[in-house]
């Protein structure tokens, strides 16, 4: 086996910080925009022109009038700025910075992406140790403006396969950032003083998202973030048990009838497994055994769903489940071998086509390459694979459905490259882009003004805003809220 030898940022599960623990799949990063810039290095130059030319590559398509590509271009300078040490960027000048991009966030027409952007400006500001009074002072509370702006996401705004299923889905995800991002600010307490409790309003959103699908996989992360913050006893101690309510919602799935759909057929257990490993996760967070058998053993469960989903299907979940059960201290228990399982999967390296299509196959290296590298097997990640993952995109032009959502599978792979040493990859003319990269070629295959892609460009931004903010240091210390937060199941 070529093995592409990648420099991994960590050698094994053990070394994951809390925030790699609790968001440790590129899913959420990519999509959700939360937990962007884990895994930080040094400064690099080289990496810091790649981002900032790959900003103007996507300015050739995409018009300034585009807010959320230009907030994400103004945080990425701000942050390459900041983390610079050749670059005298004083107080003055982050603050000078700050508030442009103070004002890229407020032109965001959309409420959720607005209260996305938000979030990711105050992580990012906690993540690099600025002064959170250059966003919360006498004339400016850029915190409350997010957090206001949560009321005003209306339910099912997401126009997709699957609108109708989704309900407040979208507004619990933008609570579960906000949460995050205050936590993160030290802000925690605001969210449960004063005139509204919104960790009770965000756990009463749960029962108005109608799909388990939807209800478990977004549920799984606000509880996740209620338990960071320490506020368990809003989803315990009082009159309704929310993690209950939601593992009873999703035993009802088959009865209820509005399973998720998907941009490529998948199994019906996938449907399940996806809520279900999350859902562990955030028992996992409340450091709760006794849910493991609410009702029926999930473990058990979770471990005959993920023999029922088929190969490439596993490549997606197998990150999700070995996590979530180091967090609970199962992981030796319910995976004996993690050398043979991390193989079993890593089966479809060479496998599985990543051109085939945008989300089922085109998702699946990235995954594969988190789930290796998290169980410390660089070995199994090889020079061959990767530029097969690097070459695939072409293959996308196949339909009008891979052709728009190309972006997605391009984040993710920017994003797992740039963790293990491999971005270069995809900024090296290649023969099979017509002697351009493979940056160079898919953001000139945007449609103009990135009308057809929509969100879907926003993924891209999320990569290029994350790699920006990994360039923070080596030894960057996490932010106190998950500095202090223990795991109780596990070391």
């Amino acid at each position: 086996m070529d093995s592409a030898s990648p420099v991994l940022p960590v050698t094994g599960l053990d070394e994951l910080t809390t925030e790699s623990r609790m968001i440790a799949t590129p899913w959420s990063r990519m999509v959700r925009g939360i937990g962007l810039g884990q895994y930080p290095i040094d400064h690099d130059p080289v990496a810091a022109e790649r981002i900032r030319r790959t900003f103007d590559l996507l300015a050739v398509k995409v018009p300034p009038t585009h807010s959320y590509t230009r907030f994400s271009r103004l945080l990425a300078d701000l942050i390459l700025n900041v983390t610079d040490p050749a670059v005298d960027f004083t107080r003055v000048d982050v603050g000078s910075a700050a508030g442009d991009v103070v004002d890229a966030v407020r032109s965001e027409g959309n409420a959720y992406y607005r209260v996305t952007a938000g979030c990711i400006l105050m992580a990012a500001f906690a993540k690099l140790g600025l002064d959170r009074k250059l966003l919360v002072n006498e004339w400016l509370d850029f915190p409350a403006e997010i957090l206001a702006a949560t009321d005003r996401i209306r339910p099912d705004g997401i126009k997709d396969e699957n609108s109708g299923r989704h309900g407040d889905y979208e507004r619990l995800s933008a609570y579960t950032a906000v949460f995050l991002a205050f936590g993160q600010l030290g802000l925690a307490d605001r969210l449960v003083t004063g005139e509204r409790n919104h960790v009770r309003e965000a756990l009463d959103l749960l029962e108005r998202i109608p799909a388990p699908f939807f209800r478990g996989r977004g549920g799984s992360m606000l509880l996740s973030a209620v338990s960071l913050l320490g506020f368990d006893q809003h989803v315990f101690d009082g009159p309704r048990d929310y993690l209950k309510e939601t593992l009873d919602h999703l035993d009802r799935a088959d009865e209820l009838a509005v399973p998720p759909a998907f941009p490529q057929p998948m199994t019906a257990d996938f449907g399940k497994i996806y809520p279900l490993v999350t859902m562990l996760n955030a028992i996992a967070m409340a450091g709760r055994p006794e849910y493991l058998t609410y009702r029926k053993d999930r473990l058990a469960e979770a471990k005959d769903l993920l023999g029922r989903i088929d190969p490439v299907e596993r490549t997606h979940m197998a990150l999700y489940y070995l996590v979530a059960l180091h967090n609970l201290g199962r992981l030796s228990g319910e995976v004996p071998d993690l050398d043979a399982f991390v193989e079993d999967v890593l089966g479809q390296w060479d496998e599985a086509d990543p051109g085939a299509n945008f989300f089922r196959n085109g998702i699946a290296y990235p995954y594969m390459i988190e789930t290796a590298m998290l169980a410390g097997r660089p070995d199994l990640i090889t020079g061959e694979g990767l530029d097969r993952l690097v070459g695939s995109y072409p293959d996308l032009d196949r339909t009008e459905l891979d052709r728009v959502n190309r972006p997605y599978p391009f984040s993710y792979a920017l994003n797992m490259l740039g963790e293990i040493g491999e971005a270069g990859r995809l900024y090296a003319p290649s023969a099979r882009y017509g002697g351009r990269s493979a940056v160079a070629w898919v953001t000139s295959r945007l449609s103009e003004g990135g009308r057809a892609e929509g969100n879907r460009l926003y993924m891209l931004d999320h990569a290029l805003v994350s790699y920006a903010l990994r360039l923070r240091g080596r030894h960057s210390p996490e932010p106190e809220v998950f500095r202090n937060f223990r795991f109780r199941l596990s070391k």
